[in-house]
């Protein structure tokens, strides 16, 4: 068992309701040496900052609750290491963004979460056991089913022996109550005396005592359906999540001196070679050292159309390759690529609790112990000072004791916070937490970078203009000066020859003259491609001047070719708007949101840009700038989202109320931001705001079930027109359904 900075992660089985994470949570808090616990329902896990020398003592205390327990691995099994020639230039630099994890709630949890958890002692003999398999494989549909089956013979044997109705049904109502009240008791003595369990427990019992076995046993037969219920719908919501694990293949083919072999995709080492053939899934993220195919990455980002790789360009683990094989150096260890960073930052955000949630914590608290003492009021009163039948009120006493339990209503919120935020991790929405959840719901105002974020963040060539030379003569000349070059904007003209399929020439005596441009002879012909500053003082451009001024007014680099010093043509080049950014930004406008453009280009690219796709640009700032001006609209009374890299936008995304990643899953992108918009683009950022708006009125939607029916059968019990039958279903059955609508939020598309 590896404890790391004094933090240990854990999977909890058969954890499906709130009562059980109020339970967990409070017993566990009663260790001494425990500084911090948090626990949720959704994600089954629990997570406890303690002194590093209890946790066999946690293992115990949850054991001894009906739950079972294991501690996350974050053992990595040993890497094939690369072939020492492997490793050149390509080195995985994680300068510039190496986080700290020590101080964070989240220490990395290297571990797999697809792997199934060892079976922990102590798990077996307890109705909380695994929930893995079919409903009536675990422990608790096992038990539900003996139950029901008990009460089916109660029911024979009270109809040939009549007089033996209440010792048969009390009989009955044990095979599952016994099971309850253990728990319960477990749960008084951790400091949970009024669980559901000891409702339950109190209630049968006192059915008995006035003659209701019959009906006693029917309640804590519905009560067990009841959870197997929850348990199938919370175990619905967790697979939503742990099955993205299922996505990352498990073997993979290592090249090692050009041999290839198979092995775990697990011990795939970062800056190890790997083949994948056509039609595979790629097995870890990494970058492209050869070959050039599509790749489909909608199974990781939600992305419909296939994306072209080739050599350079960056892989996630998960995705599916296309028609040719690619050769690919792995860049992040097993346990830390992108599915896996996903996985595992969406299962702590589920941790970390909304201001609504921690609302109805807080209230939930109260109502328990206030409906208890209704419950006694309402079977004392009456008989004790107005001569009412005991028998009578303390039926309709024990009724209301069932009503008491807050389940329903705890459940409501992070119900719909884990359905959304599981929803969002499967289309490449990525949300850290409940609490930017409620927060990107009240979003009025949204800043954008532009290069990278509104914009491809490369230049592409946008004009072509001849002067003394036919257009694809100027392109292809250009392109031979420009040939073995890295420069993006070098790489722009490159991009566009082959698009044309152009035959480049070869060049000779080429130079590179910095500031000003390249220069060599192609085909005997002494050439000269660079800024119209640097052409100027070489020859007259006076006939071109005109076309340059108005392609430098749409906020385009021009580039002049000159042959033997004469201008020949120009080439224009520009940052271009991403596919979707206009009609991402027209959807945010609307959802009433209010959008600017805060870039440190300048100020004649900024506008043509802003132009394009309408919305107000602010340029010409430094990183100072933006974050003054997040400040102004937040004194506006704006709720602001900042959208950008994660890098040059850090103080920006800092200051404002989400600050939200563009990216590929990128270390920075997944760590440093609120959320994050995996696949880049615009369109996901009204997506994800969307779907926080609709999440919130989901939580409304089940806060009014949840006390609705609780205030309609809590009347309902008073007037005698429902008894305990109905009082258990009015607790379970909210617990269902509050769950199943949350989990409408998994079925909804982007």
């Amino acid at each position: 068992m590896t404890i790391s900075a004094q933090q240990q992660r854990f999977r909890v089985e058969g954890m499906d309701c709130a009562g059980c994470a109020t339970k967990i949570d409070r017993a566990v808090r009663r260790i001494n040496g425990v500084e911090e616990v948090s626990v949720s329902v959704m994600a089954g896990t629990m997570t406890v900052r303690h002194a590093g020398t209890v946790v066999a003592e946690i293992e115990s205390c949850v054991t001894g609750l009906g739950y079972g327990i294991a501690p996350l691995n974050r053992d990595v099994p040993a890497p094939v290491p690369p072939t020492p020639h492997d490793h050149d230039h390509h080195d995985h630099d994680h300068a510039g963004h190496d986080h700290d994890h020590a101080g964070h709630d989240h220490a990395h949890d290297h571990h797999d979460h697809g792997a199934r958890q060892p079976e922990v002692s102590g798990m077996h003999g307890h109705d909380h056991g695994t929930e893995e398999g079919a409903w009536y494989a675990t422990a608790k549909g096992r038990l539900a089913i003996a139950c029901g089956l008990a009460v089916v013979a109660a029911y024979g044997i009270g109809r040939i022996w009549p007089g033996l109705d209440l010792y048969v049904f009390t009989a009955a109502m044990l095979v599952g109550l016994i099971p309850i009240a253990r728990r319960a008791v477990a749960a008084a003595m951790a400091g949970s005396p009024f669980s559901i369990e000891m409702l339950m427990t109190v209630a049968a019992v006192g059915a008995v005592i006035i003659g209701a076995g019959e009906e006693g046993a029917m309640v804590v037969f519905l009560f067990l359906v009841g959870e197997l219920l929850e348990g199938v719908a919370a175990g619905r919501a967790r697979a939503s999540i742990r099955s993205l694990t299922a996505l990352v293949p498990k073997t993979a083919l290592l090249v090692e001196n050009g041999i290839t072999r198979e092995v775990p995709a697990e011990q795939v080492a970062v800056g190890a070679l790997i083949l994948v053939r056509p039609g595979e899934r790629i097995p870890a993220d990494g970058t492209v050292i050869e070959g050039a195919s599509s790749v489909d990455e909608a199974p990781v980002t939600g992305e419909s159309v296939p994306v072209r790789k080739a050599t350079g360009d960056s892989v996630f683990a998960g995705t599916v390759n296309g028609e040719a094989a690619l050769t690919i150096r792995a860049t992040t260890p097993a346990s830390d690529n992108t599915i896996a960073r996903v996985v595992r930052l969406v299962e702590e955000a589920q941790e970390s609790k909304a201001p609504t949630e921690r609302f109805i914590d807080s209230f939930s608290r109260w109502y328990t112990p206030f409906v208890v003492l209704l419950a006694v009021l309402v079977a004392v009163v009456p008989p004790l000072f107005f001569g009412a039948g005991w028998d009578a009120w303390i039926y309709k006493g024990l009724a209301i004791l069932l009503i008491g339990c807050p389940c329903a209503l705890v459940i409501s919120t992070p119900a719909a916070i884990a359905a959304a935020l599981a929803f969002g991790a499967r289309h490449g929405l990525l949300i850290k937490g409940g609490a930017v959840l409620e927060t990107l719901r009240g979003i009025d105002a949204v800043a954008f970078d532009k290069t990278g974020t509104l914009t491809e963040g490369k230049p592409k060539v946008t004009d072509i203009a001849g002067l003394a030379l036919i257009e694809p003569e100027v392109l292809r000349l250009a392109a031979a000066l420009e040939s073995g070059s890295s420069h993006p904007l070098a790489a722009a003209i490159l991009a566009r020859a082959s698009e044309g399929g152009v035959a480049i020439p070869a060049v000779r005596e080429a130079a590179a003259l910095g500031g000003e441009g390249v220069s060599g002879i192609v085909e005997g012909r002494v050439l000269f491609l660079g800024s119209p500053r640097a052409a100027g003082a070489r020859t007259s451009l006076a006939g071109a001047q005109a076309r340059i001024d108005a392609l430098q007014a749409e906020g385009k680099t021009v580039a002049v070719l000159l042959v033997d010093d004469a201008a020949a043509g120009l080439i224009a080049m520009r940052d271009e708007p991403r596919p979707d950014a206009a009609a991402g930004l027209k959807a945010l406008a609307a959802a009433g949101v209010r959008m600017l453009m805060l870039t440190g280009d300048n100020a004649r690219t900024a506008q043509a840009v802003g132009s394009a796709l309408g919305i107000e640009a602010r340029a010409e700032l430094m990183p100072a700038d933006k974050l003054r001006i997040v400040g102004e609209l937040q004194k506006q009374g704006l709720k602001v989202a900042q959208v950008g890299d994660g890098i040059n936008d850090a103080p920006a995304l800092a200051a404002a109320d989400v600050g939200i990643a563009m990216g590929g899953g990128t270390d920075v992108a997944l760590e440093t931001a609120d959320a994050a918009v995996l696949h880049g683009r615009v369109a996901d950022v009204a997506a994800m705001i969307d779907l926080a708006r609709r999440t919130m009125a989901n939580i409304k939607q089940n806060i009014v079930i949840a006390l609705g029916l609780k205030a309609v059968f809590l009347v309902t019990t008073i007037l005698g027109i429902t008894g305990l039958w109905p009082a258990i279903l009015a607790d379970t059955g909210a617990t269902v359904l509050v769950t199943m609508n949350a989990l409408r939020l998994l079925g909804r598309r982007t």
